[in-house]
C-alpha cells in the first residue's frame, strides 16, 4: 500500500485542484494499491570497512596503470541552514569509504551561524568554507564555487540532503568504467554520472525509491529523472554553469544543456550522437543519495516550489528551441513532468498549435520531420479485460518483454513513466510509424514492404504472414534500426485497442 502521511495528503490536495476529481480519483487508487516495499539497508560497520579496502586495492590499482584517481568537488550552496541539516550533510561526506574529495560550503547567511555550526563537526581537511558577500540565489551561490574547485568532478549536493557512505566510491568505479566482476566496460570515459536516490524523513525511514534508467533522452525531455546524484566533468561543469534564471530547476537545466553539448560534440566527430551519448553519461543503478523531506522541500510539498515546475518547463523549451525542433513543451498532470508537442511544416502552415492539435498520424509525422535522431514511433497498445483497458504492447525491452503490461488505462504506473515519452529498446509492429528513410530497412529484416495502414497511417499489419511472430520481427527490426544509430521514440499518447 501507497505510503499515507500528511505530506502526501498535501500532494493530492494539490494534484485534485489541478487536475479535477475524476483524474484524482484514479491516482489515489493507483498510489494506494501500491505494494511494493522498499527498505534501504545501511552498511554495517564490517562492510564499511570492506568497502574502505576495497577502495584502497582499486587506487592502488589504477596508479600501478598509470591512470589518474578521480577526485570530486561536492559544491553545497548554503543560506540560513538548519545546523543539523548541515552538520549531517558534512557528516555524510566525512564518512566517505573513497577519500579523493573536498567538499566546498558556499555560505550566504549575513551571520554566522553556518560557519558556526561548520566548526562543530568533527575536522576534516577536506571542508573548505567560502563566505559570499551576498546571496545570489542558489545558482550564483554554486557558481561562486567555480573558482575554488580542484577535482576532476564536481558533485552538486542540496544543503539538507545526505550522501550514502559508498557513493563517491562508486562513482569513482563508474567513471574509470569498472564492473563489479572487475572487467572494464566502457572505453570511453564518462563526463557525467548519475545515480538512483531515495527520500529520508530525516530519521529512520526511507521511502519512494527512485529507480531509474540508463540514460534514456526522452525520458529526460519528459521528467528531470536524473536527479541527484550527479558528478560533472570539471571542464564542462566549469563551461554551462548553473543558470540564475532557471532556479528551482537549475539540475535540470544544467543536464539538458550538458545533454545538448553532448549531441553537438558527437555530431562534429561522429555524424551520429546516440552512442557518444549514451557512453558519455553513465548510471549507477545503487542508491547513493538520501533526498531529505520537510515542509519547506520540493519533495515533501510540491506547492512549496511551484516556480520550479515553471521553470523546468522553460528549461525543456530552451532544450527543443536549441536543437532547431518546432516543439512546445507542455505540462502534463502531475508537477514536474511534461511532454514535447512537436508541429509539422503543415501544421504551421495550416496555423495548428495547441496539446492534442494533431490526429495520431501526423503528430508522428511532425516528430519525424523535426528528429533527424528518430528512426521509428512506437505507441501503446491495450487490450480489453473484464476490469477495463491494460496494456498489452508497445514498448518491449530486448528480451521481448513489455513495459508497463498489465497497467490500467486509468494508471501512470511507476513514477509516473507509463505516461511519459521515452526512448525504446524496441516498439511493437502492431503500432509502428517508420520513418521513409528507414523503410527499405524495414523491408530487409521483416520480410514485407512497409504498408501504411490508410486509417492511422502506422504499418499496416495485415501485411504480415498470418503465421508472422510479431514480438520476433518487432525486435529484429528494431535492432537494426538501433544498430543504424537511429532512436526509436514511444509515445505513449498513440494508442491502439485490440479486439
Amino acid at each position: 500500500m501507497g505510503k499515507f502521511s500528511i505530506a502526501n495528503l498535501r500532494k493530492l490536495i494539490y494534484y485534485l485542484r489541478r487536475n479535477g476529481l475524476r483524474s484524482t480519483f484514479h491516482a489515489a487508487k493507483e498510489r494506494l494499491g501500491e505494494t511494493e516495499k522498499y527498505e534501504y539497508h545501511e552498511l554495517s560497520a564490517q562492510e564499511r570497512e570492506e568497502l574502505t579496502s576495497q577502495a584502497e586495492e582499486m587506487v592502488a590499482k589504477w596508479k600501478a596503470k598509470g591512470q589518474s584517481v578521480p577526485k570530486f568537488s561536492i559544491l553545497v550552496p548554503a543560506y540560513r541552514t538548519n545546523p543539523v541539516f548541515l552538520k549531517e550533510l558534512v557528516a555524510s561526506v566525512c564518512d566517505q569509504v573513497y577519500p579523493y574529495w573536498e567538499l566546498l560550503i558556499l555560505d550566504a547567511t549575513e551571520d554566522d551561524s553556518v560557519r558556526k555550526a561548520l566548526s562543530e563537526c568533527d575536522g576534516d581537511a577536506g571542508i573548505r568554507y567560502v563566505h559570499l558577500p551576498f546571496n545570489g540565489g542558489i545558482s550564483e551561490n554554486t557558481n561562486a564555487g567555480i573558482s575554488y574547485v580542484t577535482g576532476d568532478y564536481v558533485g552538486l549536493l542540496d544543503h539538507d540532503d545526505i550522501l550514502t557512505p559508498d557513493a563517491l566510491y562508486e562513482m569513482a568505479m563508474a567513471i574509470r568504467g569498472e564492473t563489479k566482476d572487475g572487467l572494464e566496460g566502457s572505453l570511453r570515459t564518462p563526463l557525467v554520472v548519475y545515480s538512483d536516490e531515495d527520500k529520508w524523513d530525516g530519521a529512520k525511514e526511507y521511502y519512494d525509491l527512485n529507480r531509474k534508467e540508463d540514460f534514456n533522452l526522452d525520458l529526460l525531455l519528459s521528467n528531470n529523472y536524473v536527479c541527484h546524484f550527479l558528478v560533472m566533468e570539471r571542464e564542462l561543469f566549469c563551461k554551462l554553469k548553473l543558470r540564475k534564471d532557471f532556479d528551482g530547476a537549475q539540475d535540470y537545466d544544467l543536464i539538458l544543456r550538458a545533454t545538448a553539448e553532448l549531441i553537438t560534440r558527437a555530431k562534429s566527430s561522429w555524424g551520429s550522437e546516440v552512442e557518444m551519448v549514451q557512453q558519455s553519461i553513465r548510471h549507477v543503478p545503487k542508491v547513493l543519495y538520501h533526498w531529505r523531506c520537510h515542509k519547506a522541500s520540493t519533495a515533501e510539498n510540491p506547492g512549496s516550489k511551484a516556480y520550479a515546475y515553471e521553470a523546468g518547463k522553460r528549461a525543456l523549451q530552451d532544450f527543443a528551441d536549441g536543437q532547431g525542433w518546432n516543439a512546445k513543451a507542455q505540462d502534463l498532470k502531475h508537477l514536474g513532468f511534461y511532454r514535447l508537442d512537436y508541429l509539422s511544416e503543415k501544421a504551421k502552415e495550416a496555423g495548428a498549435a495547441g496539446e492534442g492539435s494533431a490526429a495520431p498520424g501526423e503528430a508522428v509525422l511532425a516528430i519525424l520531420e523535426n528528429r533527424e535522431d528518430v528512426g521509428a514511433v512506437g505507441g501503446k497498445i491495450y487490450q480489453k479485460t473484464g476490469g477495463g483497458n491494460v496494456v498489452a504492447g508497445g514498448r518491449m525491452a530486448e528480451d521481448g518483454s513489455v513495459y508497463y503490461e498489465g497497467l490500467k488505462e486509468e494508471f501512470s504506473g511507476y513514477l509516473h513513466r507509463g505516461v511519459l515519452t521515452q526512448d525504446a529498446e524496441a516498439v511493437d509492429l502492431r503500432c509502428i510509424y517508420v520513418s521513409k528513410k528507414n523503410r527499405s530497412l524495414f523491408q530487409k529484416t521483416v520480410g514485407v514492404p512497409y504498408v501504411t495502414d490508410k486509417a492511422t497511417g502506422a504499418f499496416d499489419v495485415k501485411a504480415l504472414p498470418a503465421d508472422a511472430d510479431l514480438r520476433s520481427l518487432s525486435l529484429r527490426f528494431c535492432k537494426a534500426l538501433r544498430e543504424e544509430g537511429q532512436r526509436i521514440l514511444w509515445d505513449p499518447n498513440i494508442t491502439k485497442y485490440l479486439s
